[in-house]
């Protein structure tokens, strides 16, 4: 029927509903609510989740039950670095080890304000480092993570290459959140098309995150890095999000430092619409699109070694 709400048109409202009724509530309160987000949307069939540690922290190990191809992925979630834990991005991660047949290592790395800038990328460093210790072989060790985690992807790989480590055979971002000065064209261009993302609230997220560094450090924002000697990136970002430049911009970037980059920008998306794949076609077709990157690119580096 004509006048039936598309599924973008209700996830947009129903994220739109959800900003409203959660306007001024704590830190705490915001904390609990995105964790709730897997009970709203529980686990895909066929996948499992253990609680463990990594590198002294707390960490997801998500895996399918069956036809894993012995890939890894370190993940790290999003949420303005002030938000978010394994648990809030569970049900993705979980379809994500699924669609890609491979084991998704998600640590609960530390928060801002309690914990500024640079405990995450210290706490993502680490997590990485252990996971070599363990004896994965970086030809099928990938990276990647979406929004502030997709950022941190960034600056794990980053000092990973500063410090000399294997690196892994590719990286993949989710609307990555990439420029904490904020000043990039699409911040006033979409502010009005984002349901997700209040101009305001992302500023007062890099500040709690920042504390005392600078917005245009290269390890808080990956903009400003030399991406030279980097893995493969594929960046996924939705049309209708503030955060658009952040991977156009990348991308530029990274590609004139000669790294092989796939920028892939979806019509009418908005910031992570993977999060929403079992109310949205397109979060699904995304991760689909991630699990498909993985597979060439460990072709590719097996091909190589």
């Amino acid at each position: 029927m004509s006048g039936e709400e598309r599924p973008i048109e209700r996830v947009k409202r129903v994220v739109r509903e959800r900003a409203q009724s959660r306007a001024g509530v704590s830190l705490a309160e915001r904390r609990k609510a995105a964790d709730a987000v897997l009970d709203a949307f529980g686990m895909p069939e066929g996948a499992e989740a253990e609680e463990t540690t990594l590198a002294g922290r707390g960490a997801d190990r998500v895996r399918p039950l069956s036809g894993r191809t012995g890939q890894i992925l370190l993940y790290f979630h999003g949420g303005g670095y002030v938000l978010g834990s394994p648990r809030s991005h569970r049900h993705m991660t979980a379809l994500i080890a699924l669609k890609a047949g491979c084991e998704v290592v998600v640590p609960d790395y530390r928060l801002a304000p309690e914990n500024p800038f640079p405990a995450a990328v210290e706490d993502g460093l680490a997590a990485y480092q252990a996971l070599l210790e363990e004896g994965h072989d970086p030809a099928t060790l990938f990276i990647g993570g979406d929004s502030a985690g997709g950022g941190l992807t960034l600056a794990v790989l980053q000092q990973a290459k500063t410090l000399g480590l294997p690196l892994p055979a590719a990286a993949f971002l989710i609307s990555p959140w990439t420029d904490l000065t904020g000043k990039s064209e699409t911040y006033k261009t979409k502010a009005e098309a984002d349901p997700m993302i209040d101009v305001n609230g992302i500023m007062d997220m890099a500040s709690q995150y920042l504390g005392k560094a600078g917005a245009d450090d290269p390890l808080a924002s990956p903009h400003f890095a030399n991406f030279a000697g980097l893995p493969p990136l594929f960046i996924q970002v939705g049309e209708d999000e503030i955060l658009l430049d952040d991977s156009r911009q990348l991308a530029k970037r990274a590609e004139a430092q000669g790294v092989e980059v796939t920028l892939d920008i979806w019509p009418e998306m908005i910031h992570v619409w993977h999060s929403f794949y079992p109310m949205l076609p397109e979060g699904v077709k995304a991760v689909e699109d991630i699990a498909a990157f993985m597979r060439g690119k460990d072709a590719a580096e097996r091909k190589r070694a």
